[in-house]
C-alpha cells in the first residue's frame, strides 16, 4: 500500500462555484496564469464513510471511498481545509479501521474508530479533473482537483507540495478574483449530506433532553420515553445487523434506561400500563445480554492477552475462537427475537401509547406534579438510598451488597441525565461527575467478578472440546488476574464511597433537589 502525504499550507486552498462555470473554464482562465498539465479526467462515484455516531466528523476528519471503472482509492481529509491529510489505494472499503494496512491512514482513523465500524453516509457521482500546475521549474508545484457534482455546486481544490507557498497563493488570488468562485471551508461532505437530507451528527448516545419545568410530569415522561424508543429504534437494524458491538450497547442503554425511568418516576401512569411495558423491557434486557456479554469478552481480549506473561500469551488463542462461535450463535438467536411478532407488537404498543395525548386532568397522584417538582422527589430520595446503602458497606459485606449499591447509583445516574435540564448546567454536572467515580469502581468490582465467573464456566463447557491442555493453564492465569483486579477495586470502594459521601457533595446535592416537604 502506498500512502502519500501532502504539505500543510495555511491559505484558502477550497473554492466552490455554480454549475454554470464549468471546468473548462476554470482551467482556460488559469491558463493565462500558469503552465497547466492535465493528468486526469475521471468519473468517479465518491461514497463519503464515518462511525455510526460520527468520531472522524468529531475529530476534523472526512473519509472518502472513490471508485472509478478502472480503480479505488481511501482519502483521508482535513474536514476545515479540505485538504489531503492521506490517500492510498484501495480494492474494496474496509469495516473497521484496524483492518487497514499500517500506515498513516490506519494510525489515524484505528485509534478514533475503535470498535466502531465504518459505515456509508451518502454517494455522489462527480467529474473529476486532476491537473498539474507547473513551478518555473517546470516541476510539479500544486495539484488542482476540480469536482463537478452535477446537482451540487463544483469544487476547486487546491493541494500544495512542500515548498510551494508562493505559488499556491498566486493561485488562490486567480480563483477568487474569477466571476462566481468562491474560497469556502465547508466541506463537500457537507452539501452531499445536505443533498440526501441528512445532518452531520444526528446521532448521539448521549442524551439531550430538554425539559420546561413546569411541564406537567406525566407529559414530560412521555417526552423523556420518546426520546429513549428513538435510540432504541435508531440501533434497532444494526443491532441486527450485527454491524459493530456499540449498535447493542446503544440499544441496550436506552432499555436500560425506560426500565430505569418505568421503575423510579412511579405514579405517572396507570399501575397496569405501567408494569406491562416494564415487563417488555425486562424481557428486552434478557435477551440482548449475553450477546452483549460474549461482544465484550471479544473487545477485551487482547487485553486479556497482555495481562499474561508473554510466554503463554498465544496459548489463550483457542478461548478466542470458542467465544466467536458462542457470540455468533447468540447474536443470530437475538436476531431472530428481535424481527419476531412478539418484539414488534410489543414495540408498537409502547410507541402508540407514548404518541396518545395525556387526560387534560391527570389522573395519577404524580402525574399532577410540575416535572421539577418530581425531579426533586425521586433525585433526593434514591440520592438518600445511594448513601444509606454505601454507608452500611463495610470491610466484610458480601459482593451482594456492593452489586445492589451499583445498582442504585446507576438508577440515580439515569434520573440525574433525565432532569439535568431543570437545574443549573455546572452543579449538576459536577455532582454527575462525583457520582461517575463511585460507579466506576463498583462497575470495575462487578465486572471482575462476573468474568472471573464466566470464564471458569467456559472452561468447564470447553473440556468437551479438543482444547490444548495449555490454554486451560493460560484462562487460570488469566481468572487469578482478574481476581486481584477484583480485590483491588474492593479495597478502592472505601475511599471511593467517602469521596462522594462527603459533607461537601451532600449539601450541593441537598440546595440542588431536596423537596420543601418529606416525599
Amino acid at each position: 500500500m502506498t500512502t502519500r502525504t501532502y504539505a500543510v499550507i495555511t491559505m484558502p486552498l477550497q473554492f466552490e462555484c455554480p454549475t454554470a462555470v464549468s471546468a473548462e473554464k476554470v482551467i482556460s482562465q488559469l491558463q493565462h496564469e500558469a503552465a497547466i498539465r492535465p493528468l486526469s479526467k475521471q468519473s468517479v462515484c465518491k461514497t463519503y464513510y464515518d462511525s455510526f455516531d460520527w468520531r472522524l466528523y468529531a475529530n476534523g476528519l472526512s473519509c472518502e471511498f472513490n471508485r472509478t471503472t478502472l480503480a479505488s482509492s481511501l482519502i483521508l481529509r482535513s474536514l476545515n481545509s479540505g485538504r489531503i491529510i492521506a490517500s492510498t489505494a484501495l480494492k474494496t472499503m474496509p469495516v473497521f479501521g484496524k483492518e487497514l494496512e499500517p500506515g498513516l491512514i490506519r494510525d489515524t482513523l484505528a485509534p478514533l474508530l475503535d470498535m466502531r465500524a465504518l459505515v456509508p453516509l451518502c454517494s455522489v457521482d462527480v467529474v473529476l479533473h486532476q491537473l498539474a500546475i507547473m513551478g518555473d521549474d517546470e516541476k510539479t508545484a500544486l495539484q488542482l482537483l476540480i469536482e463537478e457534482y452535477g446537482a451540487l455546486n463544483t469544487r476547486i481544490l487546491l493541494q500544495a507540495e512542500k515548498g510551494r507557498r508562493k505559488t499556491a497563493k498566486h493561485i488562490a488570488r486567480c480563483l477568487m478574483a474569477m466571476p462566481g468562485v468562491t474560497a469556502t471551508d465547508k466541506p463537500s461532505l457537507l452539501a452531499a449530506l445536505h443533498y440526501h437530507g441528512r445532518k452531520p451528527k444526528d446521532y448521539s448516545s448521549k442524551l439531550n433532553i430538554n425539559l420546561v419545568p413546569d411541564m406537567r410530569a406525566d407529559i414530560a415522561s412521555k417526552y423523556i420515553y420518546s426520546h429513549l424508543l428513538k435510540a432504541l429504534k435508531t440501533n434497532e437494524q444494526g443491532t441486527i445487523a450485527d454491524i459493530d458491538s456499540e449498535f447493542l450497547h446503544d440499544f441496550r442503554v436506552a432499555v436500560r434506561r425506560t426500565r430505569a425511568g418505568l421503575s423510579q418516576i412511579k405514579g405517572i401512569f396507570p399501575a397496569n400500563i405501567a408494569a406491562r411495558h416494564a415487563d417488555f423491557f425486562s424481557w428486552l434486557g434478557q435477551i440482548t445480554g449475553p450477546t452483549r456479554d460474549l461482544d465484550v469478552y471479544l473487545l477485551n481480549f487482547a487485553r486479556y492477552k497482555s495481562s499474561l506473561p508473554e510466554s503463554i500469551r498465544e496459548e489463550l488463542n483457542p478461548l478466542y475462537d470458542f467465544l466467536l462461535v458462542k457470540q455468533q450463535k447468540a447474536q443470530q438467536e437475538l436476531a431472530a427475537k428481535l424481527q419476531s411478532p412478539k418484539y414488534r407488537s410489543a414495540l408498537a404498543e409502547w410507541e402508540q401509547y407514548l404518541k396518545e395525548p395525556c387526560y387534560k386532568q391527570a389522573l395519577e397522584p404524580s402525574a399532577k406534579l410540575s416535572i421539577k417538582q418530581l425531579a426533586d422527589r425521586r433525585l433526593w430520595k434514591v440520592f438518600a438510598r445511594v448513601l444509606k446503602e454505601g454507608k452500611a458497606i463495610t470491610g466484610t459485606s458480601e459482593a451482594e451488597a456492593l452489586h445492589h449499591l451499583r445498582k442504585s447509583c446507576k438508577k440515580l445516574r439515569y434520573l440525574m441525565e433525565f432532569f439535568q435540564s431543570l437545574y443549573p448546567e455546572s452543579e449538576i454536572k459536577r455532582l454527575i461527575k462525583n457520582l461517575k467515580g463511585l460507579q466506576e469502581v463498583l462497575g470495575d468490582f462487578q465486572d471482575y467478578a462476573v468474568q472471573e465467573h464466566t470464564l471458569k464456566q467456559f472452561s468447564d463447557e470447553m473440556i468437551a472440546q479438543d482444547i490444548p491442555a495449555a490454554t486451560f493453564l493460560a484462562m487460570g492465569v488469566l481468572i487469578q488476574d482478574l481476581d486481584a483486579h477484583r480485590c483491588n477495586a474492593r479495597n478502592e470502594f472505601a475511599a471511593r464511597f467517602e469521596d462522594f459521601s462527603r459533607a461537601e457533595n451532600r449539601a450541593a446535592f441537598k440546595l440542588l433537589t431536596a423537596p420543601k416537604s418529606p416525599d
